[in-house]
C-alpha cells in the first residue's frame, strides 16, 4: 500500500516532529520505496535522478534506526565530493536534530587532525568522500566494527572520478551483516557488478519522474566567439535580471576571470572551484543559498546534487564537454516540480559538443540570435534597481529547527574530566528541565556545547550562573549563531 504520509511509517515521534519542521508535505516516489527497505533491513538499488528526495529518503529511515546509546558509528555514507558530504551531514543533522544524532563529516583539504578528534566523541553516522574515509581507516581513526547502514550516494559519479577500488577497500573494512543502499542516476555494468559483488538480495528501484528535469527547463543557446561572451552574458542578465543565477565555466581559471569582470561591474557575485580552501567553499554556498549574492560563478564543483533552492537561471558560459555535466548542471534550476531557465553559450568550434548533449537528452536546443540592443537598453534600469537593492535573505533549511533551541557554552572539558553525564545531571537538577529538553552535547578538550531544546534556554542559561557543575563553578556563555 502506498503511504501518503510520512506518520504512516514506524517512525519515532521524535522523526516526525522533525520532518514536519522541515516541511516535507508528503514522501517522494523514492522515499515511498527506500524508507520501507530500510526500516527492513533490505539493501537496495536506486535509480533516480538528482532532485528526487533520495538524501532524505535514506537518512530517515537511518536516523530511525540508529542507536542513540552505541558511540560508535553505525551508518557511513559514501559521496563523491565534499560540497555533497556537507550538504548530507546537515541532511542528517536537521532530520535527526531532536534524537540528538551525532553526525561527521570527513573529507580531504580539512585538517585531519580536527575530523580525528571529533571521531574519538559520540559518532552515530559518518559521510565521508572515500579518499579520506581510506586515510581514516589507515590510521585506525574510524572504527568501523558497528557499521549496519552502508549508503554510496551519486554512484555513476563515484564510478566517473575513478572511486570504484576505493569503494571496494571501504567494502572490506567493514561488517559483512549490514544493509547496503547504491543510488544512483545512471547504471552502467560496472556498477553493476559493484552491486552484484557486495549486495545481498536487493530490491531494485527505478524511478521515473513524471516530468524530467529536462521536460521542466525552458533551454536556449547562442553562437557566440569566445571574445564576445561576456558582452553577451552581459545583455542576457540585463535582460533576464535572475533573481539567483549560476553561471559554469569548464576551468578554475575560467571562474576566476569571469568573477572578476563581473565584479568590476558591480554585480553581486561570488565564485566557487577546487581550488578554494574548503572553509572558503562553504562559506560561499551558505552565503549563496541564503541569498547574499545572486550570482554564482562555478566550476562543476557545484553541479552535483547540491540542493539550492529557486535558481531561477543557470547558464553555460562554457559549454560542457560531456553531456551528464550537462544535465547535472541544468538540474540546478527547475527543482522540485518548478519551472526552470537554462542558457549555454556555444563557441563556432563546439558545435560537436551540443549535438552530443541533443543525442543524450534527445532534442535539439533552440538557437538564438543575439538580444536586441533596444531590448537591452528597456531592460537595464529594471536590472541596476535589482543589483543596487539589498537582498532578501531566505531561511536556511534548519532555521524552523533551529527556533526555541539555545547552543551554550561551558569553559570545561575532557582536560577537566567533563562527562556528558555531569552535563545531562547538573541540567535535570534545574526545575522544569528534563532529558528531553537537552539536545547534543560535544565535548571537546577545554569547551563543552550542549544545546538546550523547546524554549528553555534562558531558564537553563540564568540557573547556571550560579550553580556548579561537576562540583565547581563554570563560566557559562551563550553561543551566538555567525552567518
Amino acid at each position: 500500500m502506498t503511504k501518503t504520509n510520512f506518520s504512516d511509517y514506524a517512525l519515532s515521534n521524535d522523526l516526525l516532529k522533525a520532518i514536519s519542521m522541515l516541511n516535507f508535505k508528503n514522501p517522494t516516489k523514492v522515499q515511498e520505496l527506500v524508507i520501507p527497505a530500510v526500516l527492513e533491513k533490505k539493501d537496495i538499488i536506486v535509480k533516480s535522478q538528482t532532485g528526487s528526495g533520495k538524501t532524505a529518503a535514506f537518512a530517515i529511515p537511518i536516523s530511525e534506526v540508529v542507536n542513540w546509546d552505541e558511540n560508535k558509528p553505525q551508518a557511513l555514507v559514501l559521496a563523491p565530493t565534499r560540497e555533497l558530504a556537507i550538504q548530507i551531514k546537515e541532511d542528517f543533522f536537521n532530520i535527526g536534530r531532536f534524537k540528538r544524532l551525532k553526525v561527521s563529516a570527513v573529507y580531504g583539504k580539512f585538517p585531519f587532525y580536527m575530523q580525528e578528534r571529533e571521531l574519538k566523541q559520540k559518532t552515530h553516522v559518518v559521510v565521508g568522500t572515500p579518499g579520506r574515509i581510506i586515510d581514516h581507516l589507515e590510521r585506525g581513526t574510524l572504527d568501523t566494527s558497528m557499521i549496519e547502514y552502508l549508503v554510496i550516494d551519486e554512484a555513476d559519479e563515484m564510478l566517473n572520478m575513478g572511486f570504484i577500488e576505493q569503494i571496494e577497500t571501504i567494502i572490506s573494512n567493514l561488517p559483512k551483516e549490514r544493509v547496503t543502499m547504491l543510488l544512483s542516476a545512471t547504471l552502467p555494468k560496472e556498477l553493476e557488478t559493484l552491486c552484484s559483488n557486495y549486495m545481498n538480495d536487493p530490491i531494485y528501484a527505478e524511478i521515473e519522474e513524471q516530468s524530467s528535469a529536462v521536460d521542466r527547463i525552458y533551454q536556449e543557446g547562442y553562437i557566440v566567439d569566445e571574445e564576445d561572451k561576456l558582452s553577451l552574458l552581459r545583455d542576457i542578465t540585463i535582460l533576464e535580471n535572475p533573481d539567483s543565477c549560476i553561471i559554469f565555466c569548464n576551468t578554475k581559471l575560467m571562474v576566476d576571470d569571469v568573477y572578476n569582470e563581473l565584479s568590476k561591474l558591480n554585480y553581486t557575485c561570488d565564485r566557487i572551484h577546487g581550488g578554494m580552501e574548503q572553509r572558503d567553499r562553504i562559506r560561499v554556498m551558505n552565503d549563496f543559498k541564503q541569498g547574499y549574492f545572486r550570482y554564482l560563478v562555478a566550476t562543476d564543483v557545484a553541479a552535483r546534487g547540491i540542493d539550492i533552492d529557486s535558481i531561477s537561471l543557470v547558464i553555460n558560459y562554457d559549454i560542457p564537454q560531456d553531456s551528464e555535466s550537462y544535465v547535472h548542471r541544468i538540474g540546478r534550476t527547475g527543482r522540485k516540480d518548478r519551472e526552470g531557465r537554462a542558457i549555454t553559450f556555444v563557441s563556432p568550434n563546439e558545435i560537436k559538443y551540443l549535438n552530443d548533449i541533443h543525442k543524450y537528452i534527445q532534442r535539439e536546443i533552440p538557437l538564438k540570435e543575439r538580444p536586441d540592443k533596444h531590448a537591452v537598453l528597456d531592460s537595464k534600469k529594471d536590472f541596476v534597481d535589482k543589483i543596487n537593492s539589498a537582498p532578501v535573505l531566505k531561511e536556511t533549511k534548519g532555521a524552523q529547527l533551529n527556533k526555541g533551541i539555545m547552543k551554550l557554552h561551558i569553559n570545561a572539558g575532557k582536560k577537566t574530566k567533563m562527562r556528558p553525564v555531569d552535563v545531562v545531571g547538573t541540567l535535570c537538577s534545574i526545575e522544569g528541565i528534563s532529558a528531553e529538553d537537552i539536545g547534543i552535547i560535544n565535548i571537546l578538550d577545554i569547551s563543552t556545547f550542549v544545546e538546550i531544546l523547546n524554549n528553555k534556554g534562558e531558564i537553563v542559561y540564568r540557573e547556571l550562573q550560579k550553580k556548579p557543575i561537576k562540583g565547581r563553578m563554570r563560566n557559562v556563555s551563550k553561543v551566538l549563531d555567525k552567518k
